[in-house]
């Protein structure tokens, strides 16, 4: 099946790159400016969201890719592969939150848990798929 071909995911596609690159040119410009100018204040709330505010637009775009997926199987898939992806993330965190507590694991910062989310999805995408073949 070429993806390609489905309008929906193209402009997916498209909106992902966007808010990727919106999110690379804020993390740099967040980090350049708190490692020289330590900013305080509204603007240090601020460059600390610019990150934070390109994933949100991230999830926004994958859930306008749903509402416009045709294909009701393969929106099936994706709400699949994000039901996994949430199950397992959460999973993952609850235990490694109990790991801290209990064992003394190192803390793990907020802001992998995206990325955790990410990588799980992805997978459950991929097995979703490999069923189907």
């Amino acid at each position: 099946m070429n993806c390609m071909n489905n309008p929906a995911v193209r402009r997916y596609l498209w909106r992902f790159l966007v808010t990727m690159l919106l999110y690379v040119a804020f993390l740099v410009l967040a980090v350049v400016i708190f490692v020289h100018y330590h900013p305080t204040g509204p603007l240090a709330w601020l460059l600390a969201f610019l990150p934070a505010l390109s994933i949100i637009a991230q999830i926004a775009a994958f859930g306008m890719y749903l509402a416009e997926e045709k294909d009701e199987f393969m929106r099936n898939l994706q709400i699949q592969a994000l039901l996994w992806g949430i199950g397992a993330t959460l999973s993952v965190t609850v235990t490694w939150g109990f790991l801290e507590n209990f064992v003394h694991l190192r803390h793990m910062d907020l802001i992998w848990i995206y990325p955790i989310y990410c990588v799980l999805s992805g997978l459950a995408l991929g097995i979703q798929q490999m069923r189907y073949k």
